[in-house]
Formats: structure tokens, C-alpha cells, sequence
């Protein structure tokens, strides 16, 4: 196994992950993924319906327990990290924009967004720029059950914005959004990986993936591309290409 990149916000190697299925038998949901995440970078995944993206994910983010292979973020290696070990390094160092939003409903929106910095015992965040910066002054005091999915979408980014955690992982952040607001979030997303702060994100949307800095493409639980600085035209045809892996192809 090649080993982990040093000085890479996120590095992993040889990830694999299967689920039972009824009977007994197990499907492989993810074959020997390697992928590296420099500091201020941003790498987009993509790939059909059921190649594994969500699952490299959480995998990633210490959400789900990889069966095999190596993954550290920064210098803290999690793959047989202990579930207090990996609660405080996602308490710490990592940000999440889920599709589901996870906004806990007791909350208004601005004790929703200040939240990961309470927990982590940090300064008191600055709720109202990072509200502003998604087009949620106003909202304040309202609760999430009195928002529409995409203003709680743009809730759980401000919440990011707010914590500036050093990694961020964003599954589909545009999905419940129009037009108009999706271009703002992948704005303050692309915007936000620049110095020791990293973006991963996976989505369906190529014109999204295409802001990134590399595009991972996975087929079958497989990478089978990584392109750079690709447009949504090349991540088109890579994800529709059924030839093997070629690494690290350059945009054109």
C-alpha cells in the first residue's frame, strides 16, 4: 500500500467498505480507494447512482468505519481512531453540509449556527457575517421547522462559514437550492479553500464539481479518473467512459 501523502488535510489508502444484504451476503461498496486533499484544495467526487460517493464520504469523515485501508486528516490518523477520539476531531477540525441539513429544531437559526463553536469551547463565532454570506439576515430567531429546505440548506452552510473548521465535507449542498442560490453557496465553498482550509464535496451537479481543483471520478466502488481543473463537459465524458483508470488526467 502506497503510503499516506504527510502535510495533506485528508490522505487514505486502500479504503474498502461492504454491506450485508439479506442471506448473508455482502456487497462491495467501495474496492481500494486511494485519495489525497491538499491544504487549501478543493476535490469534487462524482460518479453514476450507487458507484459509492456518499459512502467514500462519510468513510472519509470517520461517519462510517471503513473495513480496510488507512485514512488520516491532518496528522490525526482515524481509521482505528476510538468514537471519542473521532467525536472530538470532528467536533474540532471538520465541518459537514449534510443533504438532510441536521439542524437540531430546538434551535433558532442563530443558536443553530453557533453551535459547533459552543461545543468545541471556541470564541464566540460570528453568526450574523456568516448568515449574510448565504442570504439568511433576517432569520434569526425563527426555527428550522419554519424554513423552507433550502433556507435550512443554507443554515447548515452558514453554520460551517461560522465554525472555520479546517476540512469540509459537503454531500449535494445545492440540492434543495434554485439556481441562483446554489451559485452562492459553491461560491463561499470555493471561496472558503484557500490557505490551510479544504473543501471535499460530493455531488451529481458537473457544473458544481467543476469548480473544484480535481475531480475524482468513481465507477463501482472504483476511482477511475482524477481530473484537473476539469470542465462539467469532462467530467461528462470521464463519467460516461467504460475504460479503465487513468490517473491524474489534465484538463484540457
Amino acid at each position: 500500500m502506497t503510503d499516506l501523502l504527510p502535510g495533506a488535510a485528508l490522505s487514505a489508502r486502500a479504503v474498502a467498505k461492504s454491506f450485508a444484504l439479506e442471506g448473508g451476503a455482502r456487497v462491495d461498496v467501495l474496492r481500494g480507494i486511494d485519495i489525497d486533499v491538499a491544504p487549501g484544495e478543493m476535490v469534487s467526487i462524482v460518479g453514476p447512482s450507487g458507484s459509492g460517493k456518499s459512502t467514500l464520504l462519510y468513510c472519509l469523515a470517520g461517519l462510517e468505519r471503513a473495513d480496510a485501508g488507512a485514512i488520516t486528516i491532518g496528522r490525526e490518523r482515524i481509521d482505528h481512531a476510538s468514537h471519542a477520539r473521532l467525536a472530538r476531531l470532528r467536533r474540532d477540525s471538520i465541518g459537514f453540509v449534510f443533504q438532510s441539513y441536521n439542524l437540531i429544531p430546538s434551535l433558532n437559526v442563530q443558536e443553530n449556527v453557533a453551535l459547533p463553536s459552543r461545543l468545541a469551547r471556541r470564541r464566540r463565532p460570528d453568526t450574523a457575517s456568516a448568515l449574510a454570506a448565504v442570504g439568511m439576515t433576517g432569520h434569526e430567531r425563527k426555527r428550522p421547522g419554519a424554513l423552507s429546505g433550502g433556507q435550512q440548506q443554507r443554515v447548515a452552510i452558514a453554520r460551517v462559514l461560522a465554525a472555520e473548521p479546517p476540512l469540509v465535507f459537503a454531500d449535494e449542498p445545492t440540492g434543495a437550492l434554485d439556481t441562483a442560490a446554489g451559485e452562492r453557496v459553491l461560491d463561499l465553498l470555493r471561496q472558503y479553500a484557500h490557505g490551510d482550509r479544504s473543501v471535499v464535496l460530493v455531488t451529481h451537479d458537473l457544473d458544481a464539481a467543476a469548480r473544484a481543483d480535481r475531480t475524482v471520478v468513481l465507477r463501482d466502488g472504483a476511482v477511475v479518473e482524477v481530473l484537473r481543473r476539469a470542465s462539467a463537459a469532462q467530467i461528462l465524458a470521464a463519467t460516461q467512459e467504460t475504460a479503465g483508470s487513468v490517473p491524474d488526467r489534465g484538463a484540457a
